[in-house]
C-alpha cells in the first residue's frame, strides 16, 4: 500500500474551487485542460475513434449537464469534474508500486507513469471517476493541475494557472491555496458555503463546489443562503451535496 504524506501544520492545499451558479456548459475549460496536456507533463492523451459512434478518449476534465428542479423554476445546472486531489485519496492507498502519490509540498496528486502497471486499482477506488486509463501506453493519467504551467518561471505571473482557469469566459473556475484560509479561493468558499463532493466518503477533497442558487430567488433570500450555518440542513452546501449524491446514485 502506498502510503500518504504525513499532514503539517499550515500544509499548502492547491486546489480548484468551481462555481456551479455561473458555469454555462460551453467545455472551454475541457478543451484548453486536453490542448495543454497532450503535449504536457501527463501527454499524449490519446482520442480512440475519435469521428466514429464509439469516439472515446482521455479527458482529465469532464463535464456533466443535469436538470434541477421542476416547473417554471427548473435549469439545468452544468457540473465540470476531474480529479479532486483528495487529502486522503483512496486512488493513492491501493497502488501496489507507489505509481500514484500525493506531493507533500502542496497536495497535487500525481501518478508516475514509470512504475505504473496500469492494474486500473486507482481507477476502481477513486468514486468520482477522475481517473483516465491510456490503452496506448498501458498507463493510468490524471488531471495534474498543470504542474508544468503553475511553476513554470518561463511564464508570465498571471499565466501561473491550470489552462482550465485561464480559458473559463464567465469565471466559474479559480485555482490557489486552500490550506490558507486567508487565500482568495478560501474566502469565496467560505462567503458562498462551498462545500465536498461526497464529503460522507471523508476523502476530504480540496477541490470545492459553489452552489447553485435558486434562479427565481430574491436579493434578500441570497443573502441569507450565503450565510446560512454549515450544518443547517437546508443551507446551499448541504442541498447541493444531497441534490450531487443522489444524482451520482443512480
Amino acid at each position: 500500500m502506498t502510503m500518504l504524506p504525513d499532514p503539517r501544520p499550515g500544509q499548502k492545499k492547491l486546489g480548484l474551487v468551481i462555481d456551479l451558479d455561473i458555469c454555462v456548459g460551453c467545455h472551454a475549460c475541457a478543451t484548453a485542460c486536453k490542448e495543454w496536456n497532450a503535449s504536457g507533463h501527463m501527454g499524449p492523451l490519446p482520442d480512440f475513434n475519435p469521428y466514429g459512434n464509439d469516439a472515446w478518449g482521455v479527458w482529465f476534465n469532464r463535464i456533466h449537464s443535469f436538470e434541477e428542479g421542476e416547473g417554471a423554476g427548473a435549469r439545468t445546472v452544468y457540473f465540470p469534474k476531474s480529479c479532486l486531489h483528495c487529502e486522503e485519496p483512496a486512488c493513492v492507498t491501493v497502488c501496489p508500486t507507489g505509481a500514484s502519490y500525493k506531493r507533500a509540498e502542496d497536495g497535487i496528486v500525481l501518478v508516475n507513469e514509470a512504475v505504473c502497471i496500469g492494474c486500473r486499482l486507482c481507477a476502481w477506488a477513486c468514486p468520482y471517476g477522475a481517473r483516465e486509463f491510456d490503452a496506448d501506453e498501458g498507463v493510468m493519467k490524471k488531471c495534474t493541475l498543470c504542474i508544468d504551467r503553475i511553476y513554470n518561471e518561463n511564464l508570465a505571473p498571471e499565466d501561473r494557472q491550470p489552462a482550465c482557469v485561464a480559458v473559463c469566459p464567465v469565471n466559474a473556475r479559480h485555482f490557489g491555496d486552500l490550506g490558507d484560509p486567508h487565500s482568495g479561493v478560501s474566502q469565496i468558499v467560505a462567503e458562498r458555503r462551498g462545500g465536498d463532493l461526497m464529503a460522507e466518503l471523508d476523502y476530504k477533497p480540496v477541490n470545492k463546489y459553489l452552489p447553485p442558487r435558486s434562479a427565481r430567488m430574491a436579493p434578500t433570500q441570497a443573502a441569507a443562503d450565503d450565510t446560512a450555518a454549515p450544518g443547517d440542513p437546508e443551507s446551499p452546501g448541504n442541498r447541493l451535496l444531497s441534490w450531487v449524491d443522489r444524482l451520482l446514485s443512480r
